[in-house]
């Protein structure tokens, strides 16, 4: 029974009964229900649990329920706080809006909004509460503890809609001449060394692998900065995972390691490349590094490279964070990365129902950081840039003819 309408009779008939057996009749319907029954019950009749619990206790003893010998006055008992102070839940309404909607001269908006703050501050204000009233006056509220949510993205102008679009057909035309498109991004820096990595994962109960108990980086082997190409056609990737700096040489040369070790072979005799990327970072649509870079490939393999770049705030649609990202952190959850051996095999083992693939390597190389590309470096660039967006959508020719 899910419907508080279901709960008609039962409530009918609480209506009538003393307080004794109200607390009685609550307690056995919450052991009808079982698990929750007390929350359940609490809900729907306005008892508190813990009367609800001293029922239970009394249906649940050896002994024999007798007649109550004396019965409470409709009306005893204890004044419930916000009855004895009529100003306690103004105070409180007043304190929760200086500390959401931002008075900016509160204290309170600048400490943690505990329970323990609220009681304090409306202790201040002449009110005798504790933090558990504090606690059952915002419920019944309506208030609830709870984390912040990812969902604003800025202001969507009209050119994101059509830079999408134009993403979309762009990869299709590819993808209909038989020419490769490719999903690139760097995933999330991460610490090589016995600690802590969030998730849960199945092991012997009471045996949890022990980690560090802090993720001091000056303790760790090195970084690992996994960098990744995925093509949403054959639904595989390449990982390089670096151990320096996550710079535009660095994007660039795992694009090629793509190219060397699986591009090449899937896409023989093509005369062009799709990449899909992200605004910003190494691969961003301003880095001078990227295109230069960028240029050196588009002239060591042959072919024309195409960028298309997804509007600021928008990474989240980039095929490779869903598609291929998302299962490699779901694959290693709760799993130390103690060794770049283990964050390789981990990524090399992630597989999919769908046919999910994918190979990582290690790249040894320092990548220096602070390149400046200068003018005349930019000028000897062979780059045509599209009618739509420029800035993110462009085309790097190839300046000498080679093999591929």
């Amino acid at each position: 029974m899910d419907n508080e309408a279901d709960y008609g009779p039962f409530l009918k008939a609480l209506s009538g009964a003393d307080p004794i057996q109200a607390r009685r009749f609550a307690a056995a319907k919450a052991l009808e229900l079982g698990w929750g029954g007390v929350s359940k019950v609490s809900a729907i009749t306005g008892f508190s649990r813990t009367t609800i619990n001293k029922g239970i206790q009394e249906l649940e003893s050896n002994e024999d329920l007798k007649p109550p010998e004396r019965l409470r006055k409709p009306g005893g008992g204890r004044k419930r706080v916000a009855d004895r102070e009529p100003n306690l839940l103004n105070d409180l309404e007043k304190i929760m809006e200086e500390s959401t909607a931002g008075d900016p001269m509160s204290l309170l908006k600048w400490t943690y909004k505990s329970t323990y703050a609220i009681a304090e501050e409306l202790q201040s204000r002449g009110h005798k509460v504790s933090h558990d009233t504090v606690r059952r006056l915002l419920k019944e509220s309506g208030y609830s503890l709870q984390a912040n949510r990812k969902n604003l993205e800025g202001k969507s102008g009209p050119e994101r809609d059509t830079q999408f679009r134009y993403v979309s057909s762009q990869a299709a035309k590819f993808i209909d001449a038989g020419d490769p498109v490719i999903s690139v991004d760097a995933k999330k820096k991460e610490l090589v060394g016995n600690y802590k990595n969030s998730g849960r994962t199945w092991r012997q109960k009471g045996q949890p692998e022990l980690v560090n108990v802090y993720d001091f980086p000056s303790k760790a082997i090195g970084a690992a900065i996994p960098y990744g190409v995925y093509d949403p056609k054959r639904n595989e990737g390449v990982v390089n995972i670096g151990k320096s700096h996550n710079t535009a040489e660095f994007a660039v040369e795992s694009i090629r390691q793509w190219w060397n070790l699986v591009g090449k072979y899937r896409y023989a005799g093509c005369k062009n490349l799709l990449i899909c990327a992200d605004g910003g970072g190494s691969n961003g649509s301003r880095n001078r590094g990227w295109k230069f870079f960028l240029q050196q490939l588009a002239d060591e393999i042959g072919i024309t490279i195409t960028v298309s770049h997804f509007p600021p705030g928008t990474s989240k649609w980039n095929k490779i964070e869903h598609c291929m990202f998302s299962f490699i952190s779901m694959n290693w959850r709760g799993k130390p990365l103690s060794s770049y051996e283990t964050i390789i095999k981990l990524i090399g083992s992630t597989k999919t129902k769908k046919g999910l693939r994918i190979e990582a390597r290690l790249d040894d190389r320092d990548y220096e950081t602070g390149i400046k590309i200068l003018d005349e470096d930019m000028a000897r660039l062979k780059i045509s840039v599209h009618e739509l967006y420029p800035m993110w959508n462009y085309s790097i020719e190839p300046r000498l003819t080679t093999s591929k």
